[in-house]
């Protein structure tokens, strides 16, 4: 069965260029060349993989992804000819999970998608996932005061609510709950999570550790659980 990708771009080259490459790899692709078609279009179907252009008529593509996010977790990309910090933060910080630059390569943008779904598949589906033959059993459940995480069912729960994390912000989680007092520095990080190479995009980083520690933090401005190391990166406090 073929992903469901929708693509809501108002550029009609970029988007028949994007769709007749996806489509050629296999891809299901819905398109709408404004952020209000894009909406619609998103309420008819299920998808699998969301890409949207910031600068749009009638609705721009952060509204487009808020209104998104309010029902849905799907894994959305940004795509946008403004390629700055700044940018980049803005988008994310809307609950955006990656960010293409235009111009883009078609070939990095089918890499990206392949990526954005086997990691929103193996979040919603862990049981597919398989780990090294070699590789000592986990703990299905880590336990650090009123907050649990169920790596097997790829969720967490602070005292009796649900944590309503995407896929990125629960492998961060992951990363740390399972690595309590490692340092980690934001390079090791982005090299973990997004399996890239990091060109000092602070923001990126900066951005998903603020909305984690909105989530499970009690008080975000004086985590309990990840600490800030000034200058150097983030650890978890596991006592």
């Amino acid at each position: 069965m073929a992903y469901k990708v929708l693509l809501v771009e108002d550029d009609k080259q970029i988007v028949e260029m994007l769709q007749g490459y996806l489509e050629k790899e296999g891809y299901e692709v819905t398109t709408a060349l404004n952020g209000g078609d894009g909406l619609i279009r998103f309420g008819q179907d299920h998808f699998d993989l969301i890409i949207v252009d910031i600068m749009m008529p009638q609705l721009d593509g952060i509204e487009v992804i808020k209104q998104i996010r309010n029902q849905s977790a799907v894994p959305v990309i940004i795509m946008s000819a403004k390629d700055s910090d700044v940018d980049k933060a803005l988008g994310l910080g809307f609950g955006a999970d990656d960010y293409i630059a235009k111009p883009f390569s078609l070939i990095e943008v089918s890499a990206r998608i392949k990526a954005m779904i086997r990691r929103a598949t193996l979040y919603s589906n862990p049981e597919t996932a398989s780990a090294p033959q070699d590789q000592a059993p986990e703990f299905k459940v880590l336990n650090f005061g009123d907050l649990f995480i169920d790596l097997d069912n790829y969720s967490a729960r602070k005292k009796e609510t649900d944590l309503k994390l995407t896929a990125k912000e629960f492998e961060i989680l992951k990363l740390f709950a399972t690595n309590p007092n490692r340092v980690f520095t934001k390079a090791q990080i982005y090299g973990f999570i997004w399996n890239d190479e990091y060109y000092g995009d602070e923001n990126v980083i900066n951005v998903h550790i603020r909305r984690l520690r909105e989530k499970i933090e009690d008080e975000p401005s004086n985590p309990r659980y990840i600490k800030t190391l000034w200058g150097i990166g983030y650890k978890w406090d596991g006592q």
